[in-house]
């Protein structure tokens, strides 16, 4: 069973650290959306009464966009600081630490209206995104390295659940009955200290992880106490010898920086592909496709009232999807779930491109993109949504790890910051067809994990570091077969000589 090893800690560690960290994420992603009118009025009237003068549109319009994107600045940043937190007060110890800034934050939007200052407004906001930054990658890190091989991508996946959990939160708070009303807003931003309360009442009681303590700070006593914290009746011998093996396999215990892991021969497949998972994640489409889900739905005749429960109705699928992928990934591996959903995504994307050209003509079309919508967000959610995260923390080493995150998560929101400024523009030139760009990118990625990322269901870390040597070496190979080929067609019947010769020569050398 693949269950026999999960234990009620193990939950509890994915439940504490995904509840009150990545849920965020997805809850500051969507939070902004239902009180904009409310927090553009705000900046509106604090302007005038400040200088006597209402702002003009354009000032408006840039400040509310600052309040929206200040987020993905503050993520790059978090990102970027990432592997220094995780090196210094270990993977548990930064999640605990980095809680102070939900609260600094939540406290500057709250008391924003209070105090008449839009500016506490977008610092919030950017405070937030830091946040989120290193969320984002310390969170599915420490459940990697806490969980035992045959549930890495179960606890894995669960943080981006709670993502869906967030972006679903977001909207339900947001409506009108509930948050939506304009003496409500500060509230509704400010919401985020409550489940990050709750993780920090609770999480310092449970272990670092065990492969920080032990290859890291040389603690053994510590990790067979986290091991047996974390772990049911087993033997937990061969985990520590594992853990030790990777230790010995290592150049150095320290901490490789960006620069060093960049010129690392023995990775570089690692790093491209981490590269093309994580700039695919974002240039999927997905953010232009949840910006502008309200207005495809009112281009299908869905009546405006009725829009924001719609919305709401796809956050339950991202959820649903998420939950499939979650409960699926042990048994089909990671593989099929990021080829699948990538490819999904990119069959919907060319299915919208298709529906919006043709439903003058056929109105049943404007349905067709309502499905496209739903296919795009559900194949994202069940695949693409999480397992660059898991990947990430499965295709390197101990040594590697933080720095490939920080590569990773600072391409995510780089990505993410230029799907937001750009597709504004690609959408005025390329019109209906600029969803085929994205189409093209989800096909191109589902391509490559295809072809070049191998299966790391049930592998130790050790076995996959492995697997990468294996084909690093067959591609040297054949690079050199080919070159071989090359000079023998150039030399014609000399080239057989040569090659002789060569061959002779290089086995002679040998003592």
């Amino acid at each position: 069973m693949v269950f026999i090893q999960l234990t009620w800690s193990l939950l509890a560690v994915a439940f504490l650290t995904s509840f009150g960290s990545s849920m965020l994420y997805g809850y500051n992603l969507a939070v902004v959306n239902s009180p904009a009118v409310y927090i553009k009025d705000f900046y509106n009237k604090t302007a005038l009464g400040r200088n006597g003068t209402a702002l003009s549109g354009e000032t408006l319009t840039l400040m509310y966009s600052l309040t929206v994107s200040v987020f993905a600045i503050g993520g790059l940043l978090g990102s970027l600081i990432v592997g220094m937190l995780v090196t210094r007060f270990g993977r548990k110890g930064t999640v605990v630490k980095t809680t102070v800034l939900v609260f600094i934050a939540g406290s500057l939007m709250g008391f924003s209206r209070v105090c008449g200052s839009p500016e506490m407004v977008i610092f919030g906001r950017f405070i937030t995104g830091i946040h989120s930054g290193i969320s984002l990658s310390v969170v599915p890190m420490y459940l990697g390295e806490i969980a035992p091989k045959n549930l890495r991508g179960f606890l894995g996946l669960v943080p981006s659940i709670f993502i869906g959990t967030g972006v679903f939160s977001a909207q339900i708070l947001g409506l009108h009955q509930l948050l939506g009303k304009e003496e409500h807003w500060p509230l509704f931003l400010s919401v985020v200290v409550v489940p990050t309360f709750i993780q920090l009442m609770l999480l310092p009681w449970f272990p670092e992880s065990p492969r920080y303590l032990l290859i890291e700070k040389h603690n053994v006593h510590a990790t067979i106490t986290a091991l047996k914290w974390y772990r049911a009746k087993c033997n937990i011998q061969a985990e520590i010898e594992e853990m030790q093996d990777e230790q010995r396999s290592l150049s150095s215990v320290e901490t490789l920086s960006v620069w060093k892991l960049l010129q690392d021969d023995t990775v570089r497949w690692q790093v491209l592909s981490v590269v093309i998972i994580n700039i695919g994640m974002q240039l999927s489409g997905i953010d232009a496709i949840w910006f502008y889900t309200n207005d495809i739905f009112e281009n299908a005749g869905i009546p405006a009232p009725e829009i924001q429960y719609t919305t709401a109705g796809t956050g339950i699928i991202e959820i649903i999807a998420g939950l499939i992928g979650c409960f699926t990934i042990e048994k089909l591996g990671r593989r099929p779930l990021m080829i699948g959903g990538f490819a999904m995504m990119g069959l919907c994307s060319a299915g919208i491109t298709l529906a919006l050209i043709l439903q003058a003509q056929l109105s049943f079309m404007r349905y067709v993109s309502v499905c496209c919508v739903v296919g795009i967000i559900g194949g994202f959610c069940i695949g693409p949504a999480g397992v660059p995260f898991l990947i990430t923390a499965e295709l390197f080493k101990q040594s590697h790890r933080p720095a490939a995150y920080i590569v990773g998560g600072s391409l995510n929101w780089l990505s993410n910051f230029t799907v937001g400024f750009v597709f504004p523009f690609l959408q005025m030139s390329a019109g209906s067809y600029c969803y085929l760009v994205f189409a093209t990118i989800c096909v191109s990625v589902a391509i490559y994990v295809y072809i070049m990322i191998p299966e790391t269901k049930n592998k130790t870390f050790m076995e996959i570091s492995q697997m990468f040597s294996k084909k690093e070496a067959v591609l040297e190979t054949q690079s050199l077969t080919h070159v071989d080929q090359l000079k023998l067609k150039k030399m014609n019947g000399y080239g057989g000589v040569e090659h002789a010769s060569l061959e002779f020569n290089s086995s002679s050398s040998v003592p």
